[in-house]
Parts: C-alpha cells; structure tokens; sequence
C-alpha cells in the first residue's frame, strides 16, 4: 500500500468515526475484525471486514493509561465496554474478538493487563502487538521504520524486508507534551491537555512544546537507521501540529513521512492482527 492509498484510507475511516455511521450493511455470517487502542488521552475502536476494509469507528477521551500502563482498570473496561455496545448497535451484529496493542518494551504484565481488559469487556482477546508494528502493519512497511508517538512513550520498529529486525520504547510522548504546557500556563495537566487539541493557538502552542518534539526526535535519531533510501513513518494523535514533521525531520537529518489522522494508523492496525 503506498501512502496515496493509506491516506484514502484513513480519510474514510476519520468520517466514519465523525459521522458515527457505518460503512455498509453487514451480515452476521461475515467475519469482522476489531481492534482496541488504549491510549493514554483516548480509546479507539476501529472494526474492519475480512479485507481490511473499515466498517466502523469510535473514540472516547480517557485518563486510564501512563506510559503505556493501564493504570485504571475498571474504567478502562467501562469504556471499552461502551465501545463495543454502540458499535454492536450501528453495525446490528455482535462483535466476538478484538486485538489490543503495547508501547514496545513495556513486558509481558502490560500484555496481559490489555488482554484481561479487552476480555473483562466482552471480547475474545485475539492477540497482543506492540503499537508501531500494528502501525506498519496498516501501512504494508516493508523497509523503513515506524516512529508511534504515544500519550506516554515514543515508541519505535524498524523493518528490513518486511520484518521487525528492531523494537524500541523511551518514555517520552504528548502527556509530556501537556505536562510543560501546564507549566508554562500555570494550568492543571486535564485543562493543558485540552488546550493541546486548539488549532487557533496551534503556534503559540507549539512554541511552549517545541523541546519536548525535540527530545523524541532525538530519541529516535538514536534508534532508527538513517538510510536516505527507506522511509520513515510517523504516527500517533500527538504529531497533529504543523510543525510537528518540519521540526522532527530538521533534529533526524532525515525527510519524514506523516499519514493523514495519524492518530488512527494504530488503531486500524491492530485491527488487521484480529
């Protein structure tokens, strides 16, 4: 899939999940895939049919992850829980199993922590990725890497002919974004948090936030090998801002790549893995 086709891709997937329509009818004999992304300022639900085709999405704003963990469970499957009844409405089938996604690194008790929270919440938890090889698997990466900024960590995957040769986590993402925002405001972390999502302030904004780009840049610079030939991806609700590739590609030394709603490349992602 090139990233013309991605793109197409994901455009849909975003009217989807505005709209909070389905894509077509579906037949309770089809086999639906679903995929749930507990992120650290959201949860995405995204359901695709046999082919990769997304059928339907949702999200809610959620404060239940820190660096990758799970740090509230039962609220967690609330949301999940509520997820998946909507969705088992709008598409008039029920929805058997899902895949769920890790910040790479993060151990195996997050991996089951994710899969008993997809489970408590009425799926058959499928399978457990780490999120940036969810993200290239949604963007059919063969040779490059994947660099999934996350709510808590910045998370990275390098593919050589079209398998993960190297996985990498650093706890670095836009919760430490909001966290110098707040600081810089004199505002609480949930308002600065808020205020992160405001497009018309969306340069003053970044200013405050430019060192915490900085940082993850410099994080993957480490991490990723900088062959001018192969791509590199970005990913992740917190790269949204403007400047956010010119700045990340200016500390790489590297040209950049960034979807369209790259806060839905993971998700889809995950899905594929059900």
């Amino acid at each position: 899939m090139d990233l013309k086709q991605s793109n197409k891709i994901l455009r849909q997937f975003a009217e989807l999940v505005k709209k909070q329509q389905i894509a077509r009818p579906v037949s309770s004999k089809e086999q639906l895939k679903v995929g749930i992304d507990l992120g650290t300022s959201s949860i995405v639900l995204a359901v695709l049919d046999q082919y990769d085709v997304p059928l339907y999405g949702a999200f809610q704003y959620a404060d239940v992850v820190r660096d990758g963990i799970v740090v509230n469970y039962i609220e967690s499957v609330k949301i999940v829980k509520e997820l998946k009844k909507q969705a088992e409405k709008q598409l008039g089938v029920e929805l058997v199993s899902a895949s769920g996604a890790i910040p790479p690194g993060t151990g195996e008790n997050a991996e089951k922590v994710v899969a008993n929270v997809i489970n408590d919440a009425g799926f058959i938890a499928k399978a457990i990725i780490d999120e940036p090889t969810a993200a290239a698997r949604f963007l059919q990466l063969e040779e490059g890497s994947v660099v999934d900024i996350g709510g808590g960590t910045t998370g990275i995957s390098n593919f050589k002919k079209a398998e993960e040769i190297t996985v990498f986590d650093e706890p670095t993402g836009g919760y430490h974004m909001s966290l110098v925002l707040s600081g810089a405001k004199k505002i609480p972390v949930s308002e600065a948090e808020v205020l992160k999502r405001e497009t018309k302030d969306e340069k003053e904004i970044f200013g405050i936030i430019r060192p915490v780009v900085e940082k993850m840049a410099s994080i993957a610079k480490q991490y990723v090998p900088l062959n001018q030939e192969t791509p590199i991806f970005l990913v992740g609700g917190a790269t949204n801002f403007e400047d956010f590739v010119p700045t990340f590609s200016k500390v790489m030394g590297h040209s950049i790549l960034r979807p369209d709603y790259p806060q839905f490349v993971t998700p889809l992602g995950i899905a594929m893995f059900d």
